[in-house]
């Protein structure tokens, strides 16, 4: 039997009651009583995610902005001011996704790279190897002695500045995509809910007490069961349902996380212009009674999709998803989903479905 890894917090996960479960090999907190409470506390005041199984990955040396030009889908160029964050996918030569990533702009010579937990030690291997083949000068450096901590939510920024001093006259001005160093801990002003917020490197060592002091301040912790439907609202991908190695980013709602408009070349590049996308992601809402889950095959007047994430949306009180459909579904459009054997009715709309503690859609 395999012992799952686990983050400097499992113990304080453990002692505020938390469920735990297998996540990609984690033992990970799912929730702390009712998911529907945690994620209505994200959205209407502000909780608390233990990130720490996320790698944080150092790139540093001579020539990484050039590097990172051609190892991303997105333009490093882009980034100018240090602090500054870039989403971007990270592309097979056959245009499939790798991971998707955050790559905050330091300073010429030291870019930090955040990558999901289940892909870090494939994405490090490839970065890596590409570094060798292009860049071999550089010095790419994980971070296991790192954990993290998201606080999101309207409230999140104000409760971060009560329980760390000093952190209101460093990051009050700081602008959504960026961060910065304070002392031992790096501040970004970045999330995974839609909402407002931070998400916080630290010392490994040094997590249970600030986990504790938010905690103290009126910050509750929420589970990963809260997280996942907090994302799918804020129409944001997770990697392995959404994109993985076998589909490219223009079919997964990430076009803008590609840069075609440059002269420059990236990996993956040359796949996806010379393969345009035959579907697209779109968002759907259910209008009858069930729950769209992953997997379950929609049926439109253009041809079959498959939604990749579905659940109840604790904030429209309906059955959301995101779907990869036929380039030639439209928003508006009313299709069929097999529910147990039932065709029950959905509508193509635009995602997000909810950011900033209300729905972003009609919900009729």
């Amino acid at each position: 039997m395999t012992t799952l890894k686990t983050t400097p917090l499992n113990a304080a996960h453990r002692a505020m009651g938390a469920k735990m479960v297998d996540f990609g090999g984690w033992d990970m907190p799912v929730n702390y009583g009712s998911q529907i409470d945690e994620h209505h506390q994200v959205r209407n005041d502000c909780g608390m995610f233990d990130v720490s199984h996320m790698r944080v990955v150092d790139m540093k040396g001579e020539g990484v902005r050039a590097f990172l030009r051609y190892l991303l889908a997105n333009n490093a160029d882009k980034l100018t001011l240090p602090g500054k964050a870039l989403y971007s996918t990270m592309l097979l030569e056959s245009g499939g996704v790798i991971d998707d990533l955050i790559v905050y702009f330091m300073n010429e010579n030291w870019f930090r790279i955040v990558v999901n937990a289940g892909t870090a030690d494939k994405d490090i291997a490839w970065m890596k190897k590409q570094a060798s083949l292009h860049a071999p000068q550089l010095d790419i450096t994980d971070h296991p002695e790192l954990a993290m901590i998201a606080v999101q939510g309207p409230n999140a920024r104000a409760k971060v500045w009560d329980a760390l001093p000093g952190s209101r006259e460093l990051t009050e001005g700081l602008i959504p995509f960026s961060a910065v160093e304070m002392g031992t801990m790096f501040i970004a002003r970045t999330g995974y809910t839609g909402e407002d917020g931070f998400e916080i490197m630290i010392p490994a060592k040094a997590a249970p007490f600030f986990w504790a002091t938010l905690a103290e301040n009126g910050v509750k912790p929420i589970g990963l069961g809260a997280r996942d439907t907090l994302r799918l609202e804020a129409g944001m991908n997770l990697y392995g349902q959404d994109m993985d190695e076998s589909v490219g980013p223009l079919e997964s709602g990430l076009a803008w996380t590609v840069d075609l408009k440059s002269e420059r070349d990236f990996i993956g590049k040359a796949a996806l212009l010379a393969n345009p996308p035959a579907s697209k992601l779109v968002g759907l809402v259910l209008l009858d009674r069930g729950v769209l889950r992953a997997h379950q095959t929609v049926h439109t007047a253009h041809g079959d999709g498959e939604i990749t994430s579905g659940s109840y949306s604790p904030t429209l009180e309906k059955s959301i998803a995101l779907a990869r459909m036929p380039v030639n579904v439209a928003i508006g459009d009313t299709v069929q989903v097999n529910i147990r054997d039932k065709m029950l009715n959905a509508q193509v709309v635009k995602y997000p479905f909810a950011r900033n503690g209300k729905a972003v859609i009609s919900s009729s």
